[in-house]
Formats: structure tokens, C-alpha cells, sequence
């Protein structure tokens, strides 16, 4: 992803710092492109609607003169043109960091941002597969194919993500030369964190095979899953390959190569993982984050009991 800022409807002053707000971002909270580019988004449609609202481009004066009511129309704005909560109240955050970094600058101090209540985003529960689901998405990946190496390849990545818990961006980001060769790996998350976490012999077995079959040639630092033609594997194919296993399996709509990772985690934690480790294991930085595996699995016990409890079976009339 290109990390080329979004350019803002802005004044000068304005304009250069929402530059040092992005240099800040990644030098100092050394946030991903993906982050970069979600906050910069959300930022550059605030102006914009600043420039709308207010009947001119913003300056740093502007922003210091804004009262609640202004930051309410836009979030009515936006809501009118169809974002969801969970959008707005990530464009929220993303103006909060931004006027706190404004604050600490001595560019801006406006407290009316601290008035205004963004709305909640849903709490979504971890849609994980069940575990004969998950086996069998891993092991009939390789029939999507004609090509052994690349059938070897979805098989391996597939197999890492669903046995080690990785992010598909974190499985794409490897180089040749992290191929696992012992009992861990070294993965590089969110923020730049690394973490590490054991590998299977099963997932480092899959690998290898893949790694001897595969007829493109790459020096250390090349990425480890290559696409068709020898370059780095597109997370686009993964998702496509994810959705004909849906229709050859049966599998629901939620079975996504992310559904792989929390497919890990809850299986974990029904065999007796305590959150803790699942924590380290998937590299959240919040437990609360961790512990929404645990709503997952309440709702599993919920299912087994009304199949196999007498008392709660209902008898037809």
C-alpha cells in the first residue's frame, strides 16, 4: 500500500501540521500504511466538510473556533452518506488523536471535541469456524488448483494461518527467509510489533513442501508466498480462494482467511488455553480485545446444552 499522504483541503498552516501529525504517526507511533492511509482518509473528509460548513478553507484559527454543535453536523454529515457506526467512530478517533497532537503542539487547544459523544461501534464476536470446518478448508485447499506448487502454497499458508494465528498481512509480509525451521517464528504485527509463537510440525511441513515445489527462485529477504508469476502473493487471490472453498465446502459467508486466525484462537481456548497466553499468542495489546473468545465460546456451551440437556428441550405439542 502507498503511503503517499491524502492530499486535505487546507491553509498553510493547517496543511503542514497535519504533515507532522503524519510524520509522528510513523516515526514515532511507527503506524502501519494501512493505519496511515484509514486515518488520513478520515481527516482529509473532515476538512473537506469544514471548508462546506464553514464557507471556506480551514485554517488552525478555524479549528480553535469550533464548538460541539459543529462536530455533531458533521457526524450527522457523515451518517447521512451512509457510514456505519463503526466508521464513525473511528473518523472520531482519528480526530481526537489529531487535536491532541495539535494540543501537545501549542497549535490548537479546543476542548469542545470532549463534548460530543461518538457513537459506539458494534461488538462484533469473532466468527470462528468449527474445528472439522477449519481442517477441512485447510486440507481441501490445495484442490482449487492444477498446479502442485501452487495448490502446495495455499495449503501452506492456510495451514499457518489457521496453526499459528497470524494475520493474512502478517503471513504475506514473511520473507524466504523466516520460513520456519524450528519450533517458532518471529511475526511482526500491528505497530510493529513482534511477537513470537510456536509452529507445528504440521505448519512447518506444509511450508517446506511448498518451498521445494515452488519453480520461482528468491534470495533471503524475497516475500515467502509468491503469487502466479513469481511475485508477492496478492491478499486479493487469498480472499478469492477463501470464497470458491465456501462454495465447494458449504461453508458460511463468515469463512473468510481471517476467520482462520480466530478460528485458532477460539479452538484454543475451548481446549483449555488461558487468555493470557492467547493474548501473547495472537499479539493484542489489549486482553479486553483477547476476551471477546470467550463470548464465542459461552455461546458454543449455550448451543451443546440445548442439543444434549433433557431439561432444555422443549416436547412438541
Amino acid at each position: 500500500m502507498s503511503t503517499a499522504p491524502i492530499p486535505v483541503a487546507a491553509a498553510p498552516d493547517l496543511a503542514e501540521a497535519v504533515a507532522a501529525w503524519r510524520s509522528w504517526l510513523a516515526g514515532e507511533k511507527r503506524a502501519s500504511a494501512h493505519t496511515l492511509d484509514g486515518y488520513g482518509r478520515d481527516l482529509a473528509a473532515f476538512l473537506a466538510f469544514l471548508g462546506e460548513h464553514l464557507g471556506g478553507i480551514p485554517d488552525l484559527a478555524a479549528l480553535a473556533a469550533l464548538r460541539p454543535a459543529d462536530f455533531r453536523a458533521y457526524l450527522a454529515r457523515r451518517g447521512a452518506d451512509g457510514l456505519g457506526r463503526a466508521s464513525l467512530a473511528r473518523g472520531m478517533s482519528t480526530l481526537r488523536g489529531f487535536f491532541r497532537f495539535l494540543d501537545r503542539r501549542d497549535l490548537v487547544h479546543n476542548p469542545a471535541l470532549g463534548a460530543v459523544r461518538a457513537p459506539r461501534p458494534p461488538r462484533s464476536v469473532p466468527k470462528a469456524l468449527a474445528a472439522d470446518e477449519a481442517l477441512e478448508a485447510v486440507a481441501t485447499a490445495g484442490e482449487l488448483h492444477d498446479e502442485p506448487w501452487l495448490a502446495a502454497r495455499d495449503v501452506a499458508l492456510f495451514t499457518l494461518l489457521y496453526g499459528c494465528g497470524l494475520r493474512l498481512g502478517e503471513a504475506l509480509s514473511l520473507r524466504r527467509h523466516e520460513a520456519p525451521a524450528g519450533d517458532t517464528l518471529v511475526v511482526t504485527g500491528k505497530g510493529r510489533k513482534q511477537r513470537m509463537v510456536p509452529v507445528l510440525p504440521v505448519v512447518r511441513e506444509a511450508i517446506a513442501a511448498y518451498l521445494r515445489l515452488c519453480p520461482h527462485g528468491g534470495e533471503a529477504e524475497s516475500p515467502l508466498f509468491l503469487g502466479a508469476r513469481g511475485g508477492p502473493l496478492n491478499p486479493g487471490v487469498v480472499q478469492r480462494q477463501m470464497r470458491r472453498l465456501r462454495l465447494l465446502l458449504g461453508l458460511p459467508e463468515t469463512a473468510t482467511p481471517h476467520a482462520l486466525r480466530h478460528s485458532f484462537a477460539t479452538h484454543l481456548l475451548a481446549g483449555g488455553g488461558d487468555l493470557r497466553t492467547i493474548q501473547e499468542l495472537l499479539g493484542h495489546a489489549s486482553l479486553s480485545t483477547t476476551q471477546r473468545y470467550t463470548q464465542v465460546d459461552a455461546a458454543r456451551l449455550r448451543e451443546v446444552y440445548d442439543d444434549a440437556h433433557p431439561r432444555a428441550r422443549v416436547p412438541e405439542p
